[in-house]
């Protein structure tokens, strides 16, 4: 299943999700047109390595600093063109709504806050991992769960694969987000390989979870939603 396209209208123009697109598809170009090796070394800078943060940075200050900077740093850069694309499809279809719930401003501190806390959990997860952690998906974990907090019962266009069938098919946004939630689980409860940050996106989650209480200006009215 690939999302589309959410069915909730909303009273403003999302200019926070707009330019977290644009930043992250930004530094994603400036990263291709640097050469392979000044490429590594540019998205090394910015990634986040919990070793690097648990095990070097508490002894040298000034490394710790350098360190805890990329909590932040790693949310905007990606992996790959697909990880980029993912991301900020997901980052497009749900982060208007909550935007225009929350308030441009408010919607940033809940992004990056989301960000932050999936990418604490997954140092919690594994101190001692010397691979870099890049990529939005904490902080978009976490406003799907805003958005499933919020519209529970709201349609999701979703694009979806029936064997040799293609079919755009509204579905409810609690099974959208439940089976994205069930899929982050199953990987992270049997720690499958590959790269992929599972307990970031747990962590972004829960957050969402926790802070759009307090952060949604306006509560949402209507039968529909």
């Amino acid at each position: 299943m690939i999302p589309i396209r959410s069915e909730v209208p909303t009273r403003t123009f999302p200019f926070t999700t707009l330019a977290l697109i644009t930043l992250n598809a930004g530094l994603f170009l400036r990263a291709s047109l640097l050469p392979a090796d000044a490429r590594e070394t540019f998205i090394l800078n910015l990634a986040l390595i919990p070793h690097e943060l648990t095990q070097v940075a508490p002894f040298e200050p000034n490394l710790l600093l350098y360190n805890a900077a990329t909590l932040f740093t790693s949310m905007f850069v990606h992996a790959g063109l697909l990880h980029l694309g993912g991301n900020m499809l997901y980052l497009w279809i749900f982060g208007g709504c909550i935007e225009d719930i929350v308030g441009h401003g408010r919607f940033l501190a809940l992004y990056l806050l989301c960000g932050i806390a999936g990418a604490a959990v997954q140092i919690a997860a594994d101190p001692g991992s010397e691979i870099p952690v890049v990529g939005a998906s904490g902080a978009i974990a976490g406003i799907l769960a805003a958005y499933m907090v919020m519209f529970p019962t709201a349609r999701i266009v979703t694009l979806v694969f029936l064997l040799v069938f293609v079919r755009l098919v509204p579905i409810p946004a609690l099974l959208v987000v439940g089976i994205w939630l069930l899929i982050q689980l199953i990987n992270a409860g049997q720690l499958v390989p590959g790269g992929v940050a599972w307990f970031a996106h747990l962590g972004g989650f829960a957050a969402g979870l926790i802070l759009i209480v307090t952060f949604r200006r306006r509560r949402i009215r209507g039968s529909l939603y």
